[in-house]
């Protein structure tokens, strides 16, 4: 199931929303201080590629620089990132069949606002340690 929700999502929304994420990392990776900030970009933009089946958790060896990271990111680019996916979400929900992919489109939100300090793990083992 999660296979066919993914392939639905890609073509839907998932495409789009890898490419924007795409172009915001190689922008953001062209300066020596913003390469966290596009590795961080590039890690969204594969898990809103494919979200089905993945899941976030907080890393319990996030420091201060990803707090401050942290904080640049979200009044930067993080709030109208989670006001796209918030408007995505809304207007896929409006279908029966759009709302699991605005439920996705949800639980990107906060991703997009806080990316530093989280690592997307499959969502059969969530407190596994890597």
């Amino acid at each position: 199931m999660k296979t066919i929700l993914n392939v639905v999502w890609l073509v839907l929304s998932g495409l789009w929303l890898f490419l924007g994420y795409l172009l915001a990392g190689v922008l953001l990776c062209i300066t020596i201080i913003g390469i966290p900030f596009g590795i961080a970009a590039f890690r969204i933009g594969l898990y809103a590629l494919w979200p089905f089946g993945y899941t976030t958790v907080e890393r319990r060896d996030a420091g201060a620089a990803s707090c401050v990271g942290n904080v640049l990111w979200l009044l930067l680019a993080g709030w109208w990132l989670a006001l796209t996916h918030i408007a995505t979400g809304i207007a896929l929900c409006i279908t029966i069949i759009g709302i699991p992919f605005g439920i996705a489109n949800f639980k990107l939100i906060p991703v997009a606002l806080l990316p530093l300090g989280r690592e997307i793990v499959p969502t059969d083992q969530p407190f596994a340690t890597r």
